[in-house]
C-alpha cells in the first residue's frame, strides 16, 4: 500500500513563500492607521497650499490677473490660471511627507524590526508608496473644495474630471517614488523635511503662477522645459476645456521617468540598507 503524504520539507517550503500582496496590504493598512493617528502632518501638508492659493488670490491676484489674456483679466482671471500650479503644490507638499514618514521609519527602528519578519522587502515600500497615494487624493479634494469656494471656476466636463483625476493618479505616483528616494538619503528625519524642498519650490519656476513670456531670457527657458510646465498645463487644459498640444505627452514622458528612476533608485537604497 503506497501512503501519499505531504514531507515536512514541503510544508516548509509553502510556509516560506512569500507573499507581496498580502504584505503590501498588511504595510498599507498600517500607513493610514498612522495616518489617521497622527493627522498634523496631514493638515500641515493641506495647510501650505491652501495658505498659497488664498495669498495669491487675494493679495496678488487684482495686478497679476490684470496681465493675463484679455483686458478684463483681474482676480477672477487669476484664480482660474494659479488654481491648477496650487493643485501640484498639493501633491508636492503631500510626497514632501513620504519622505519624512520613510526618515522616521529608518531612524526609529521599525524598518530593523520588518527585517527580523518574514515579509516581503518591497511591501515596506509599497505601503508607503499607495498610502501616500491615498492621502494625496484626499488633500486634492479638499484644496480643489477650497479653490472652488474663492472662485475657481472650471469648464471642465465629466470625461475631463476623469482625466483629470486620472493624470494626477499617475503624476503623484511618479513623485512618491521620487520621494521614498529622497527619504531614504537623509539621515535624519530633519534632513527629510528639507530634501524635498526644490519639489515644492519648481512650481514657481514654472508657467504656474505667472506665464513664462514674463520672464527673463534665461530664466524662461528653464521654466518651458522643466518638466512642472508640461504637468501645469496639462492640468489647465483638462480643467479649463482648453487644448493641451503637446503637454499631455511630455508630461507622461516625464511621469514615467521620474516613476522609473525613483523606483530603481528606492529599491537601490533599500537593498543596501538591508545588506548592512
Amino acid at each position: 500500500m503506497t501512503i501519499h503524504s505531504a514531507s515536512p520539507a514541503t510544508h516548509g517550503t509553502a510556509d516560506l513563500r512569500f507573499h507581496p500582496f498580502r504584505d503590501s496590504a498588511t504595510m498599507l493598512r498600517r500607513n493610514l492607521r498612522h495616518m489617521v493617528r497622527y493627522p498634523s502632518m496631514t493638515v500641515t501638508l493641506i495647510g501650505m497650499p491652501v495658505v498659497f492659493l488664498l495669498l495669491f488670490v487675494y493679495v496678488f491676484g487684482g495686478t497679476m490677473g490684470a496681465g493675463l489674456g484679455e483686458a478684463s483679466g483681474g482676480r477672477a482671471d487669476y484664480v482660474d490660471y494659479v488654481v491648477p500650479a496650487i493643485i501640484l503644490m498639493t501633491v508636492t507638499a503631500t510626497v514632501q511627507g513620504t519622505s519624512i514618514s520613510i526618515a522616521m521609519d529608518l531612524t526609529e527602528g521599525i524598518i530593523a524590526r520588518f527585517r527580523t519578519m518574514h515579509i516581503a522587502r518591497v511591501s515596506v515600500l509599497t505601503g508607503h508608496v499607495l498610502g501616500s497615494v491615498i492621502q494625496a487624493m484626499l488633500a486634492l479634494a479638499i484644496v480643489i473644495g477650497v479653490s472652488l469656494l474663492v472662485g475657481f471656476r472650471p469648464d471642465a466636463g465629466p470625461v475631463d474630471w476623469l482625466a483629470t483625476a486620472g493624470f494626477l493618479v499617475v503624476v503623484t505616483f511618479a513623485l512618491v517614488w521620487l520621494a521614498v528616494a529622497l527619504g531614504q538619503t537623509a539621515s535624519t528625519v530633519e534632513a527629510a523635511s528639507n530634501v524635498g524642498m526644490p519639489l515644492i519650490l519648481l512650481p514657481f519656476l514654472s508657467s504656474g503662477f505667472v506665464p513664462t513670456d514674463s520672464m527673463p531670457a534665461g530664466l524662461r527657458w528653464f521654466a518651458e522645459y522643466q518638466p512642472f510646465t508640461p504637468i501645469i498645463e496639462t492640468l489647465r487644459g483638462l480643467l479649463m476645456d482648453e487644448p493641451i498640444g503637446s503637454s499631455g505627452w511630455i508630461a507622461l514622458c516625464w511621469c514615467a521617468a521620474i516613476a522609473l528612476g525613483g523606483y530603481l533608485w528606492s529599491r537601490r537604497l533599500f537593498n543596501r540598507e538591508y545588506a548592512r
